[in-house]
């Protein structure tokens, strides 16, 4: 009966777990079109227009973003892609790098700073 017991509270938690992370397509369907507005750990405040062609836009720059399996990746002018698993709940994003959390956001509609 213990065993059972322990059985179903691994059963259990195995949901949530694997559900902490967004697959691809749920991180493209939330981002596509959209804004994302908040803090980076690393790097401070950011807002960023993801267009639905891949282009991101952002104050005074432009860069491209795109679904590599579970991950967003961001290539910015000079650097190679950098990819990110992203957890979403609702509005909120939290940007996971290395298994760390790397920063959070708000997704707002659309292209909000019309950048």
């Amino acid at each position: 009966m213990r065993a059972l017991t322990l059985l179903s509270a691994v059963l259990l938690a195995a949901p949530a777990f694997a559900q902490d992370v967004a697959t691809g397509d749920a991180i493209k369907m939330a981002v596509s079109g959209n804004t994302i507005q908040g803090n980076m750990t690393s790097s401070g405040p950011y807002a960023e227009f993801y267009a639905e062609d891949g282009t991101i836009k952002g104050d005074g720059y432009t860069a491209s973003w795109s679904i590599e399996g579970d991950a967003m990746c961001f290539t910015y002018e000079g650097a190679a892609p950098d990819c990110w698993a992203v957890r979403i709940n609702a509005d909120q994003v939290t940007w996971i790098k290395d298994g760390a959390d790397g920063g959070t956001g708000t997704i707002v509609a659309g292209n909000a700073n019309n950048f």
